[in-house]
């Protein structure tokens, strides 16, 4: 049997390890209890998320029990980790909330049964009633100032200030692990790669504390092959609620993955054999573009299942190539072409709206708008939005 850090390995996502011979060694001859946390700062999943969810997917497969830590205490101060400013602090409701939001994405992703199914924990429930003083002599003892200084998340907060509010937040993380390896027997974090000085010094306290092997394990940023963070699109992030990004607009952006980063997603967010991916992507003229279909309609349908996605691939298809049926939308109030965009979703705003127009980014029916206030056809018509975007439009 395949070790799983040998898939990992294989398909891109291992950065970093600590004791990685013996977590080799451990992974491939038992069954072991690791974690993730997601911190509950909005009220869904996105797609920096989802990939964190793929890699426990891969991990649950081979064996491993997962533990979702949903950071209900540590929401309440904000990391700052990839972070130059400081986070907005949330109020215990809405932290609650968006825990609820969390659990109910993760079900569509991650087993809950079985010998090692996944179990969902809040740090709310040890860190909210933690004594202060007790805390940092159990904890806060075993932390050096000199050396969390140095770590990556918090040199970049330094140029701005760091508050102290912000400097707890390595201690609450290591304590976390304390916690799931005395409740659960976790041995092991995982997390994005921004993450690593927080999990490593939740591995040594384990070590130093219990004198008990403990491990950390980091994955490689979903970025594209410039630097950047993905997952944001013009109207901002890529969530994997269909409320916040439609499955026809979760498809198209990941349509629009460049050339260069189509193999990568494949390899990190999808279970396509590497193979079938090497085959997928061995193309680099237009060839490309059935490669990144292929990607859209594979995440699409993990997202939102096999109808939508397909929906999606016909709106697409409609859109850009002539095929199947236009994506539909109807107005019931505008009467110009500004209020139709607004109306029908694609500006947020009459001033966003009226920008788009005079900037020459709007059709109707095949013919440039130049006029915000232009009248609308009397039936119904195609409304276009820049190149990409194209709405049947029905009124009614």
């Amino acid at each position: 049997m395949e070790n799983v850090m040998d898939a990992l390995r294989a398909r891109g996502f291992i950065k970093q390890t600590v004791y990685e011979d013996e977590l080799y060694a451990l992974l491939g001859r038992e069954s072991v209890p690791f974690y993730i946390g997601f911190d509950p700062t909005a009220d869904s999943l996105h797609v920096g998320h989802f990939m964190q969810l793929v890699a426990m997917k891969h991990m649950q497969d081979a064996g491993h029990r997962p533990i979702i830590l949903i950071g209900g205490g540590t929401g309440m101060i904000g990391d700052p980790s990839g972070r130059s400013d400081l986070r907005t602090m949330m109020t215990r409701e809405t932290v609650e909330h968006n825990v609820e939001c969390f659990k109910k994405q993760m079900a569509r992703f991650i087993r809950f049964d079985g010998e090692n199914g996944a179990i969902v924990v809040n740090n709310a429930d040890w860190l909210m009633s933690l004594n202060y003083v007790d805390f940092l002599r159990d904890v806060g003892v075993h932390f050096s100032v000199n050396k969390m200084l140095t770590a990556e998340c918090y040199r970049t907060r330094m140029e701005k200030g760091l508050t102290f509010l912000e400097f707890n937040y390595m201690l609450m993380q290591a304590y976390d692990f304390l916690m799931l390896n005395r409740k659960y027997g976790c041995s092991l974090e995982l997390g994005g790669d921004d993450q690593w000085s927080n999990i490593l010094a939740g591995a040594d306290l384990i070590r130093r504390k219990e004198r008990k092997p403990a491990y950390a394990m980091t994955f490689t940023l979903l970025t594209t092959s410039e630097g950047k963070k993905m997952g944001k699109s013009q109207k901002g992030a890529v969530w994997l609620d269909e409320n916040k990004t439609s499955p026809y607009e979760f498809f198209q952006y990941w349509r629009n993955t460049a050339d260069a980063d189509v193999e990568k997603c494949f390899r990190l967010l999808t279970f396509l054999p590497l193979g079938e991916i090497e085959e997928l992507c061995r193309y680099r003229d237009e060839r490309i573009n059935q490669a990144k279909e292929r990607l859209a309609y594979e995440l699409t349908r993990s997202v939102h299942g096999e109808q939508k996605a397909q929906e999606a691939l016909m709106q697409a298809r409609a859109a850009f190539g002539g095929e199947g049926e236009l994506p539909q939308a109807n107005i019931a109030n505008a009467v110009n072409a500004m209020q139709a965009l607004v109306e029908t979703g694609l500006c947020k705003s009459n001033g966003e709206a009226r920008r788009l127009i005079e900037q020459g980014g709007v059709s109707i029916d095949g013919e440039k708008v130049t006029d915000a206030n232009a009248p609308l056809p009397e039936g119904s018509f195609t409304l276009f939005k820049g190149k990409k975007v194209r709405l049947f439009v029905v009124r009614g």
